[in-house]
């Protein structure tokens, strides 16, 4: 499969790293490779996840407060958001 990161989830990737890192040297490094891995578990077995009423799926972040709601179109992983787990709920799902 394929794999996509919307804009804005590249975006909301580069800021929370940014961010992590501003805080603390070497965290965002730590909160970047975590994403990978989550991403990594998708592309081995995207429907390993239950899918959610919408249409998307999601992986929770083992560590930080964040997770990974994606899509499956055709042959596409569709990566909707790197998305806080405290923040504005549900505010990516009109990126379907």
């Amino acid at each position: 499969m394929i794999i996509e990161f919307l804009e804005e989830a590249e975006q909301e990737l580069f800021e929370a790293v940014y961010w992590y890192e501003s805080k603390e040297a070497g965290l965002g490094i730590r909160f970047r490779d975590e994403i990978v891995h989550v991403v990594d578990r998708i592309i081995e077995d995207p429907l390993l996840w239950r899918e959610q009423a919408g249409g998307y799926r999601r992986v929770n972040c083992p560590v930080f407060p964040y997770y990974v709601p994606f899509f499956i179109r055709d042959n596409k992983i569709i990566i909707a958001a790197i998305a806080h787990d405290h923040r504005k709920p549900g505010y990516w799902k009109s990126r379907a």
